[in-house]
């Protein structure tokens, strides 16, 4: 499902895509992924991609959050969250920092 994830966020051009390891570290998943959008439209369009082809790969989503506005979008797969996020939003919230313990942990899952 992680293949799919990325396939789509690269589909649409998501912005410094990021996947981070977690397992072992929280209950809520083993991987998280986060990537950017350059405007909110950009954010939600990404967002679709992602839901369309999860549904189609046979897992859709458990939850989403943030489409309305699209500043951070949450698509919630189970094992894997995946976060869309503008620039401003990625740098507040820093998820990579706040996930990345030793600040190794942090993977490139794609090339944009």
């Amino acid at each position: 499902m992680r293949d799919v994830v990325v396939k789509a966020l690269d589909d649409l051009k998501a912005r410094d895509i990021v996947e981070l390891d977690v397992a072992g570290r929280t209950s809520i998943a083993d991987i998280i992924v986060v990537a950017g959008g350059t405007s909110s439209r950009h954010v939600k369009s990404i967002a679709d991609e992602v839901i369309k082809q999860t549904k189609k790969a046979g897992l859709p989503p458990l939850g989403v959050e943030g489409q309305r506005e699209g500043e951070w979008v949450l698509v919630d797969l189970g094992d894997i969250v995946v976060h869309i996020m503008l620039p401003r939003a990625r740098e507040f919230y820093g998820l990579e920092r706040l996930w990345s313990v030793d600040g190794d942990s942090r993977q490139e899952a794609a090339a944009v």
